[in-house]
């Protein structure tokens, strides 16, 4: 019996506990926490890169609305060249490990600073396809951009650019060097 008491006794204080629960802690949506759902403009799923197409998008704040725009310009052409370098240095490496050329890391150094000059001549021409500007309570400024540019610009000023390399010219296959690339973009597109 008296063990029976005890048994009777845990049940009810592991209840009273349980059900005494704080209603905060019940059924509470984030909203009701004070979190707030925020809406980051030229963002998500329209803005990445695809297999034609790399993109980047990026934030410029500043009291004034020009400056903050070119904040967000020059963030989002940071981006851009981030990912057109390594898919740039991923497609070199690839290429020439799949090729039979005799001085394989001198040809590799060779791709590699082609790629950051073709880049860095490229990204001027990056298209600006989404900018929207909002205005904090601070009174500052944000400026919302996405910029584009097209991987198959990118392909034939490589392809131009290679073909008049003296050191990769004999070994050099278009073809190859654009499947190679076409993978790359592919693996891009599927992240």
């Amino acid at each position: 019996m008296r063990i029976f008491k005890i048994m009777t006794l845990f049940a009810l204080s592991t209840l009273l506990v349980v059900g005494c629960k704080s209603k905060e802690e019940v059924g509470v949506s984030p909203k009701q926490q004070g979190e707030v759902l925020l809406e980051q403009y030229c963002s998500g799923k329209d803005f990445f890169s695809d297999k034609k197409t790399f993109r980047a998008s990026a934030i410029g704040e500043s009291l004034d609305q020009m400056t903050s725009k070119k904040k967000a310009r020059s963030n989002a052409q940071s981006e851009l060249a981030k990912t057109m370098k390594s898919t740039m240095q991923i497609v070199g490496d690839n290429y020439v490990s799949s090729t039979e050329f005799n001085n394989k890391e001198e040809v590799t150094e060779s791709f590699n600073e082609m790629a950051r000059t073709i880049v860095n001549e490229e990204l001027r021409g990056a298209i600006k396809i989404c900018e929207k500007f909002t205005q904090t309570s601070e009174g500052k400024y944000k400026c919302y951009m996405a910029i584009e540019l097209s991987a198959d610009k990118l392909v034939a000023k490589y392809h131009e650019r290679l073909s008049k390399d003296e050191k990769v010219k004999a070994q050099y296959n278009y073809e190859q060097f654009k499947k190679t690339f076409e993978e790359a973009m592919e693996q891009i597109a599927n992240q």
